[in-house]
């Protein structure tokens, strides 16, 4: 296959289509004195969200809207002075919810998703990376695993099955590049492609936040130069949709260009840094407040799903760790998929941040969420690594 067919059949697995909902359509709701508050629009809904009956999961819906009868989905709303709630099941992965008003004067509708074959499961993504393969590009070694990097990875692999997910750059800054990498590890890239695999992340490491006020042309040309180096040099197996881009912060208009190119998922922090919501994919301020207390959410404007990490292994201490994590479990809304990762800078003992212990780290963070339940997958595989 070649690359454009992989990519265009890549896109067309990942979105399907949704032709009924767009800005417009959203646009149009603003002014209805009629509003769903719960769930909100784009929530990812699992068996933690409600009650599972045979033909599909039971959710509430909440809303306000002025005096008189509502329905929701069909169905006659209870009323508590402004507030009303009503019953509705999910019985298909992407559903409109539609309240409406007496008489049907004014109304509000969403769109959820269902993520219907959801399990407790974890990713394991490790962003910036260069210096492991320039190693061995330097190094020439027999084998990828010469390389202690990938070792340990390797390691971590056979002991918990865990699967990772190495966001790449084109160049360390210095003599190497990827076109210098070599082919001749193609067949072990992709005897070891269920459970490891390649990304794009960026160009370079520096300068910091190249793709947040860049034009799209510049992110998608970067994106397309590293991913064709991938899939010289490891092969399709190999090579993942990317799910975090360097500083997690691109211009909106380039989520249907990055979808178009297969991606289903990106992974940020959603949090306030300086006052102002950061690593948000310059997502609106009450859609990050809303990821920054949940799994995810889907933009169903451009078809990609945002996903929340919940903690990057090189800022924690070990000891910390567990009840990081426990932090997120304990919350139905972030229970469901644990977002591991961590930083590639931090394993080399030549950096200047360099943290003896990070393997450890890793471990104690794999072996938390595997003793409970959690089982490893891909983002970009199904439905955040659940069948759709």
């Amino acid at each position: 296959m070649h690359r454009r067919q992989f990519l265009q059949a890549a896109t067309l697995i990942g979105l399907g289509t949704l032709p009924t909902w767009n800005r417009r359509t959203a646009q149009a709701l603003e002014t209805s004195p009629v509003k769903i508050q719960q769930p909100r629009h784009g929530a990812v809904l699992n068996r933690r969200h409600g009650r599972m009956l045979g033909k599909g999961l039971e959710i509430s819906v909440i809303g306000h809207a002025p005096p008189g009868r509502v329905t929701v989905n069909g169905v006659t709303a209870e009323r508590n002075g402004e507030q009303f709630s009503a019953k509705v099941i999910l019985d298909q992965r992407d559903i409109d919810i539609r309240a409406i008003h007496e008489e049907g004067q004014h109304e509000d509708r969403i769109r959820v998703r269902w993520d219907r074959h959801s399990f407790p499961r974890y990713r394991f993504a490790i962003d910036d990376n260069s210096f492991f393969l320039r190693d061995i590009w330097q190094k020439k070694y027999a084998s990828l695993f010469d390389c202690f990097y990938l070792a340990g990875l390797r390691h971590l692999h056979r002991r918990f099955g865990t699967k990772f997910v190495l966001n790449i750059y084109w160049t360390t800054g210095d003599e190497f590049s990827l076109d210098k990498f070599p082919d001749q590890y193609k067949g072990e890239w992709q005897d070891n492609a269920d459970w490891l695999k390649l990304a794009f992340h960026a160009w370079s490491d520096k300068p910091d936040r190249p793709y947040e006020d860049a034009p799209p042309e510049k992110l998608l040309a970067d994106f397309d130069r590293v991913s064709n180096e991938i899939l010289r040099f490891a092969g399709e197996l190999t090579y993942s949709p990317t799910t975090i881009i360097h500083w997690g912060m691109v211009r909106p208009e380039a989520f249907k260009p990055l979808a178009s190119r297969g991606i289903k998922v990106l992974s940020g922090y959603f949090r306030q840094m300086g006052g102002r919501w950061d690593v948000n994919y310059r997502l609106s301020d009450e859609i990050s407040e809303y990821l920054s207390k949940h799994d995810a959410w889907v933009d169903y404007d451009s078809g990609i799903t945002f996903s929340k990490i919940d903690i990057v292994c090189n800022t924690v201490p070990r000891e910390e760790i567990p009840a990081v994590l426990q932090s997120a479990e304990s919350d139905p809304n972030q229970a469901e998929v644990m977002d591991l990762m961590t930083h590639e800078q931090y394993f080399w003992p030549f950096y200047t941040r360099y943290i003896p212990d990070h393997f450890q780290r890793l471990e104690t963070a794999i072996s938390w969420v595997s003793e409970r339940g959690y089982r490893p997958v891909f983002l970009h595989e199904g439905f955040l690594g659940a069948p759709e």
